[in-house]
């Protein structure tokens, strides 16, 4: 599991590779994280604002959502479908 860093550092890690005064390498290495993950980091910001086209957070968040949600709406129309078929062993209509 990678190390997880709070929000803030990303924030000022990202703020300090987007002053371009040092390489993206450079910067990643003072900071002690690898040059992979802040490019991953500038990515991320940059589809958060807008600048590219991705998911932001809140829309995989709301899309896990609904995911999820159709999920349990299957299962349960599983459920009932079985049961329908179940009960309805009973009545033979003649």
């Amino acid at each position: 599991m990678p190390k997880a860093f709070p929000a803030e550092f990303h924030r000022d890690v990202v703020a300090v590779a987007r002053k371009r005064e040092a390489p993206i390498s450079q910067v990643a290495k003072d900071f002690g994280i690898s040059a992979a993950t802040l490019h991953a980091w500038l990515k991320k910001d940059d589809i958060e604002e807008g600048v590219r086209p991705g998911l932001t957070d809140a829309a995989a968040k709301e899309l896990r959502d609904y995911k999820n949600r159709v999920r349990l709406l299957e299962q349960e129309n599983e459920i009932l479908r079985r049961a329908a078929i179940y009960l309805g062993r009973g009545l033979n209509p003649k």
